[in-house]
């Protein structure tokens, strides 16, 4: 069953964060991870504001997860860390 990775991020190193953004989408990519939105025009209704959200669409939650997990995100994401507050969700789809 496909997922979502939902992310929702409140950027603070613009430098850090987007080499992060450039590895980790290409870990995303070999995961078989496919970009619905990336920023863009938002309304927040609840919860706190992170006026970076990212969607993307996986095969599984599985494969998701993998992708979370690999070396190459995980590298990625040594740059995020302190350039960004971040939530982040897979979901199945219910189809």
């Amino acid at each position: 069953m496909p997922a979502l990775w939902i992310a929702h991020v409140k950027v603070s190193d613009d430098a850090a964060y987007g080499e992060y953004a450039r590895r980790a989408t290409t870990a995303i990519a070999e995961h078989g991870g496919v970009f619905i939105a990336r920023g863009g025009r938002y309304v927040q209704l609840e919860g706190p504001d992170r006026p970076r959200n990212v969607v993307a669409r996986f095969p599984s939650v599985e494969a998701a997860e993998a992708c979370y997990r690999s070396d190459a995100y995980q590298e990625a994401m040594s740059y995020a860390k302190g350039a960004a507050e971040r939530e982040l969700s897979i979901v199945d789809i219910d189809e």
